[in-house]
């Protein structure tokens, strides 16, 4: 999986189920391709938007048993049908894609909690159905787990986002805690961008926790690698505390001795 693309989504991972690989390297390829359209390359936000709804046309074929045209779908179908996974996340990623094309900032929290709902969200969603456990509690559990690592990626982010042109960081936020967008622009790290991420830091640790049940209802080797990520999610925050919130210069990456630190910390809760 490159780095560059969903660094979360345990694709290949060793940890997962042999018999789980290849129905979640096809959600993977398929979201990886959509993330593609709506971020790379030169093609204009009308070019952009025509695929996604091509895509979306393929995921109709496939709900309604038909064949699909493009070979991507064609693989994803087979594993639809096979595990018995619902169609809804597949269109929720896809309007997260359509929302990156032509929505670059966030008024609040809650505009980014919707996003994170529609981008993030339903990974976690089709993997519990995946492994047989999509009950109700275990969905809520997944989608703090889910949303904390979007959130987490974003503040790992921030100057590689803004380079494309994206602010996740909630604009009101950004006024209240007085950092400016052309702060962000020059990398600037002072006092009072510390405190707003810090303050960002502190919530997206409570809702990694939130969901670390998770870890613990989930058993074997789901549970463990379940345990693993949530632990990695809390490492980059960590990392971020240590370099002083100055992912300008200090972009945290997990490095082999953190993955020993992840395992130590990924026994049953």
């Amino acid at each position: 999986m490159s780095a560059e693309h969903y660094e979360n989504f345990p694709v290949a991972s060793i940890l997962m189920p042999r018999r789980l690989r290849k129905p979640v390297a096809a959600i993977y390829h398929f979201a990886r391709a959509a993330d593609d359209i709506a971020d790379e390359g030169e093609s204009s936000n009308e070019k952009r938007l025509k695929r996604l709804d091509e895509f979306r046309a393929e995921l109709a074929r496939i709900a309604n048993n038909e064949t699909p045209l493009i070979p991507l779908f064609q693989n994803l179908a087979a594993e639809v049908h096979q595990h018995s996974l619902p169609m809804q996340p597949f269109y929720d990623l896809l309007d997260a894609f359509s929302q990156d094309v032509i929505k670059k900032r966030y008024a609040n929290f809650d505009e980014l909690l919707d996003y994170c709902r529609r981008s993030a969200n339903p990974v976690g969603n089709l993997l519990l159905h995946l492994y047989g456990e999509a009950t109700p509690v275990n969905i809520a559990y997944s989608d703090a787990i889910c949303t904390g690592l979007q959130i987490i990626n974003f503040w790992q982010d921030v100057a590689k986002d803004y380079a494309i042109g994206r602010i996740y960081l909630p604009l009101d936020e950004l006024a209240l805690y007085g950092v400016s967008e052309e702060q962000i622009a020059q990398g600037i790290s002072n006092d009072a961008w510390r405190a707003l991420m810090k303050f960002q830091v502190k919530r997206a640790r409570a809702m990694m926790v939130s969901g670390k049940p998770l870890g613990s209802i989930l058993t074997g080797r789901i549970g463990l690698e379940m345990r693993m990520i949530i632990a990695g999610g809390l490492r980059i925050l960590s990392k971020l505390e240590s370099a002083q919130y100055d992912m300008f210069r200090h972009r945290p990456v997990l490095k082999p001795f953190d993955w020993v630190i992840m395992l130590s910390k990924s026994a049953p809760y």
